[in-house]
This record gives structure tokens, sequence and C-alpha cells, in this order.
């Protein structure tokens, strides 16, 4: 029985001096972040595809059991839509295998224009994909989370191949009344407004969560996860559940709250090591 927990990122500016020390080179931060979380987001792939050698110093900073869900790179799925795609898959498929077994999820993450019409084409590459990865799946159209007959068709899809939907939830952020701070306004902005969908289609379900700036808010909103996945852990699933705030800034600390808390519904449940300890500054 496991649940992994994580945020979008393993390095953020406000994490200095608290999660990883002053001056911890860049080679070293991901050391640090993991010893607070057992997963991250792997966006940085969706960006730019990195140097095989690069994904192999990811995993030599990480224990055995931390987990990566890597995205896909944009130009497979955003600009090429899956359409002469083998060259850039074969080389990412190479690139992220030095990952090995903390490679949790190759992660699709399509747009808001990838509508039901298009499904037909996700199909065809879930289908080609190798089998020694598992892969997961996120959609932005509203009519996948409306209209019974797309969600049925996408989860068909999905669950022929042993694809996970991969769920953003929002609403507790767009819920909590109007932005308050700059990063809260921007993700007003830029964040998706879809409803929760809590259905896990596979033993390893993934959850991404937006919260507020305001950490009661935050809390309060995530109430309902930390009943789905204790569920789904009592089932023999593991989840992997993603912390988001718009600044991020205690991102970190929340996703050990959020295990914590599932953890008081599971004893079973074993509880996450303690962080490194970052030293504090001294005058000398």
């Amino acid at each position: 029985m496991r649940l992994h927990v994580g945020c979008a990122m393993w390095t953020h500016r406000s994490w200095t001096g608290s999660v990883v020390p002053k001056n911890t080179g860049s080679q070293d931060k991901l050391r640090f972040y993991s010893s607070w979380c057992n997963a991250v987001e792997g966006n940085t792939t969706f960006y730019a595809t990195p140097a095989r050698e690069t994904v192999g110093s990811w995993a030599g900073q990480t224990p055995g059991d931390f987990r990566f869900v890597v995205k896909l790179p944009r130009a497979i799925t955003h600009e090429k839509r899956f359409r002469g795609i083998d060259d850039d898959l074969r080389n990412f498929l190479r690139v992220i295998e030095p990952l090995g077994p903390r490679l949790e999820s190759l992660w699709i993450q399509l747009p808001g224009s990838f509508a039901p019409g298009d499904v037909a084409a996700l199909d065809q590459v879930l289908r080609r994909l190798p089998r020694e990865h598992r892969y997961s799946v996120e959609v932005r159209h509203p009519l996948f989370f409306t209209d019974p007959t797309e969600l049925n068709n996408l989860e068909k899809v999905c669950a022929a191949t042993g694809t996970e939907w991969v769920p953003f939830d929002t609403t507790a952020f767009f819920a909590g009344g109007a932005p308050t701070s700059d990063a809260e306004r921007e993700a007003w902005e830029r964040k998706p407004r879809l409803p929760r969908r809590s259905t896990a289609l596979t033993a390893r379900p993934i959850v991404r969560y937006l919260g507020r700036d305001d950490e009661t808010k935050t809390v309060a909103g995530w109430q309902h996860w930390v009943g789905v996945v204790a569920g789904w852990l009592q089932e023999g699933r593991s989840p992997t559940f993603f912390l988001h705030t718009p600044g991020n800034h205690d991102a970190p600390a929340l996703a050990r709250r959020f295990h914590d808390e599932v953890r008081a519904r599971v004893p079973a449940l074993e509880p996450l090591p303690e962080p490194e300890p970052v030293e504090p500054e001294t005058l000398f």
C-alpha cells in the first residue's frame, strides 16, 4: 500500500532555505525535494526533450521508491497532434529510459481544442505505444465531462490500453472567491474550469488538485480527495496526488499534510520519511 504525493516542480525560488539549503546547486535540488515528497510532475519535458544524461541525473538524485509522472513533449500532443510523430516519440522514449521503475506514468496532456472527434487519433497512438510503460491522459474539452456519451467513449479508449484519465480539479480554486494575489489572478485566467472527476480507471490513479493562496481554503477543498484517495488505497490501488497552489510557496509541506490526512483514515499507510534537514544560516 503506497500513496505518492508531490508538486508541479522540484525547484522553486521560495523553497530556498526551507526545502533546499541556500547555495544548493541545480544538480542537488531534486535530491532535497525528494526527501519531502515521493513524486513529482515532469512538466519540463513538455517544453523540451532533455538529454538522456540529464534524465540519468534525475534518477541518481532520487530514492528507488520516488516516482515521476512525465509529460509528453508538446511537439507530439499540441503541434503535430499525433501526426508524423514516430521519430519524436522514439527519441523521447529513449531519453527517459534511465528513470526505469521511477517512471510512474507517461502523461499525455491534451489541449482544450482536443475534442471528442479527435479521440480516434488518441486511440491509435495508445495502441501503438510500448506496453512496458503506463500511460495517463488529461483532457480539457468540456464535452468529455458534460456529455455522457463522449465521457464513456473516452473511458473505453483508455480502458482498452490500461490508460488512466487524470483529473485536474480546480473546483475548490474557482469556488473560493475572487483572486487575492497576482498568482491567483494568473491562475484565474489560465486554469481550466471543468467539473470534478473522481473515477479511477486503473490501479494507479493520478490526481492534480489546485488550491488557493489561503491554506485553510486549500485544505477544505481537498477533503473530497482525502476520502476518495483513502478509498482507493483500501481497494488496493496505489494513487498519486499532486498538490498545486497559485504560488506553490508551501506546496511541499501541503503535499505532506495531505498524505498525513489520508493516513489518519488508513493507518496501515506508512508515513513519509522526515525531510532532509536544511542547515540554518549562520553569521560566521
